[in-house]
């Protein structure tokens, strides 16, 4: 099994983000970025694939900035190769125009199973793992939370609202949108990255077919604020009184 592991690095949400000025993406010139949650996730299962069923890993991700750390921490992860696919996409491209150059690099590489987080914040509706199915023309299940080698097919669990999870079986080849994996993604020390630091990071420039049409941005903005919270200091019994003069004040508390 020659599993196919897509990273995205994405803006880290702990800071604070700023509409650039054409209003149509944030300003990315100080955002930090971080591998998006959920392909952290899907490293971690794809390693996992490598050390129960002797799968070999192979970690991907469209070229820029930050790519190069980003892949030589997954070489320290676990993953046995590396590498980067050439494009001349802006930063914030719409799942089907990624979509076609990755299916092409999977291609070219030869994995029969492709990995990737199930959405980024940057794409909610989590549109890359389907497009990819449809691309390949291979079965795909997204909201996966482990998968497990069963011959010629994978097994995989995914989870359903309620409470609920089913087991499916499909056959390989197969694309998986990966919600979280089997165990929590590993922590990598720091005398392995440096070692990792030395791995060759391989270059695909891959034929893709031209993406179709999708979804403009035409605006982005930050929430408005329409309200507050009202914080209370001083002595309990003080704001005991504050606060049963606030219930009286919207008519509930009568006495």
């Amino acid at each position: 099994m020659h599993v196919a592991v897509l990273l995205r690095l994405v803006p880290d949400l702990a800071e604070e983000l700023e509409v650039a000025a054409e209003g149509t993406d944030i300003d990315r010139e100080w955002v930090g970025i971080k591998l998006n949650d959920f392909d952290d996730h899907a490293l971690e299962e794809a390693i996992l694939l490598k050390e129960r069923a002797g799968a070999s890993v192979t970690a991907l991700a469209l070229d820029g900035e930050g790519v190069d750390r980003m892949l030589q921490s997954a070489i320290a992860r676990g993953a046995d190769r590396a590498v980067k696919i050439a494009n001349e996409l802006p930063p914030l491209a719409p799942a089907n125009a990624v979509a076609p150059l990755v299916a092409a690099a999977v291609k070219e590489l030869g994995a029969d199973l492709v990995l990737t987080g199930v959405q980024t914040p940057e794409d909610l509706q989590g549109q890359l793992a389907p497009w990819l199915g449809a691309l390949l023309d291979w079965p795909q299940v997204s909201a996966v939370g482990g998968a497990e080698a069963a011959g010629d097919a994978i097994e995989v669990r995914q989870e359903h609202s309620g409470g609920y999870a089913v087991k499916l079986k499909l056959q390989l080849p197969a694309v998986l949108g990966i919600q979280t994996a089997s165990q929590p993604p590993r922590y990598v020390s720091g005398s392995k990255l440096r070692q990792a630091m030395s791995a060759t990071l391989e270059s695909v420039a891959p034929e893709a077919a031209a993406a179709g049409p999708a979804a403009t941005v035409t605006a982005i903005a930050k929430p408005e604020q329409t309200g507050g919270a009202t914080l209370w200091e001083g002595e309990p019994e003080a704001v005991a009184e504050q606060f049963i003069a606030l219930l009286r004040e919207r008519g509930l508390l009568k006495v």
